[in-house]
Parts: C-alpha cells; structure tokens; sequence
C-alpha cells in the first residue's frame, strides 16, 4: 500500500471525530456508575462506538463525493487518494469490528450498535438531502453515544446519562443546521432542502444560535437540582463559554470563519467532557 492510500484511509477516518464519540460513551459510563468503569469495560465501550461512528463517517464521502467536489475538494475521494472501492471496503470492515464489540459487551449494545448503523447508511444514502430530519438522524446518533454507555453497564435509564445525551444532540444539531449554512453552495447542486437553503444564511444562523444558548442555559439544570458537586461547573462552563462565544461569531461570519467557529464549539464541548472526567478521575 502506497503511503499516498495510508493517507487517503486516514482521512477518511476523521479521527476526532469518532474518537469524541467514544469519549461520549465512556462519559455515559461514569455518569451512570458514579466512577469509572473498569479499564477492560472502558476499552470495549470506546472502541466499539469508535469503529460504528467511523463506518458512518467513512461512507459519507462515498455518497458525498460529487458535494466534496465543490465543498472540499481535497477529501481522499475526490483528490484521488483512495478510489470508491477502498471507501466501500474500509466502510465493511470497520462495520463488522464495530459490531463484534459492541456482542462482546452485550445484546443490548449489539442491537444499538446496529440501529446506530442502520440511521448512518440511511441518511448518507437517502436523509441528508432532506435537511432537517437528517439533522435530527445525526443528532440522534450523537445522543446515543451517551445511553450506549449506561447500557455497557446495564444502567440505560440513569438520569444524568439522558440529560447529558440530550445535551450533546442538542449541540450536534446545532452544529449541523450551522454547517448547512456554511455548506450551502455545494447543497445547492444536489437539490438539498437544508434550512439554509429553504431560509437563508441568516435566519438558519439565528436558527443554530437560539440552540446554542438554549443548550448553555439547559447545562446548569444539574446544579440546580443539585446532581453534582458546584466545583463541576468548571468544565461546564468552559464548554458554555466556547459554545457562546463562537455561536455568536458564527452569525456574521464567512464560509471559512464560520466552519473555524464550528469547530470551536466543538471542541470547547469535548474539552469540557473530557476535563469533567479528569475531574472525576481525580476525585474532585
């Protein structure tokens, strides 16, 4: 395999991405035991939703190629450093690891991981176009990542695991109603009905931005009803004030400034995940 195809599976993987679904399920874990889990437990649950949020990411550039060709031109598959057949190929194996482990863990987690490759093939195929409810597909999945970690340990009901999946749908939906926007030229060509197109830049900015403060707003319901110690609101408010300012950016932003500022958000939330958890890990 030439070096130019390593780099093409690569990118095609999109690393942070699944890796922050992962990060997800073990935050699901911890919220639903009140510690962590078991290394082995911790291991199972990441790299199972790792590989299923992977396989998901990897087959959107076989169906998005000809949107690439205008959004991102340097994608692996329209800069031809992998061809259809390599896209296909990694999407199947990555599948399979992904549903192997997700048996290993349990049936429960098996048949999650299977509704959650179901939503990802039906809306690359069929839903993105539709604008909207592919948006709440994918803010679902997102969701899901959270509950997929309480169902590990067979606590899928815990109420700080709901709220918090609840939380990150609702950013990711945000996010998505925000790239739309951004994305709204290479849309156009495929005849997509995303709320950009139907409504303006503008107004699907206002759009993602009511989320967006809506969801800091919603973040500080645990403290008030008293489901964490106050020294948590340090991580919490590290992700609102990234979500905040980089949502009010976003509003009269260009294409380049506005998916920088998407990105912000999201890592802002993942780094107030993660520092959540280095909190908890120390015993905080």
């Amino acid at each position: 395999m030439t070096s130019k195809k390593i780099k093409g599976f690569l990118q095609l993987f999109r690393f942070e991405l699944p890796f922050s679904a992962g990060v997800c399920v073990v935050f699901g874990q911890t919220l639903a035991l009140g510690h962590f889990a078991s290394l082995h437990e911790i291991g199972a649950g990441f790299l199972s939703v790792f590989f299923i949020s992977a396989s998901a990411l990897i087959l959107n550039d076989y169906f998005d190629i000809e949107i690439d060709k205008v959004n991102a031109p340097d994608r692996p598959l329209p800069s031809g450093l992998v061809t259809t057949a390599d896209v296909i190929a990694a999407t199947v194996i990555v599948s399979v690891i992904g549903l192997i482990i997700s048996y290993l863990i349990n049936f429960t987690a098996l048949l999650i991981a299977v509704l959650l490759l179901a939503v990802g093939f039906l809306y690359n195929w069929k839903y993105k176009k539709t604008g909207l409810p592919g948006n709440l597909m994918v803010s679902f999945s997102v969701g899901m990542t959270f509950v997929f970690g309480g169902i590990s340990e067979d606590l899928p009901f815990e109420k700080t695991v709901l709220f918090f999946a609840i939380i990150s749908a609702l950013i990711n939906l945000g996010e998505e109603i925000a790239a739309d926007a951004m994305d709204e030229k290479g849309d156009k060509l495929i005849g997509s009905n995303s709320l950009a197109i139907k409504y303006g830049k503008k107004k699907t900015l206002a759009i993602s931005n009511f989320i967006f403060f809506f969801v800091v707003l919603l973040s500080i319901i645990p403290f008030i009803l008293g489901w964490f110690s106050l020294i948590y609101l340090i991580p919490i408010l590290i992700m609102d004030t990234a979500i905040a300012y980089s949502s009010l950016k976003l509003l009269n932003s260009n294409v380049t400034q506005g998916r920088k500022y998407i990105r912000w958000i999201y890592l802002g939330a993942l780094l107030g995940v993660l520092l959540f958890l280095l909190m908890i890990l120390m015993g905080v």
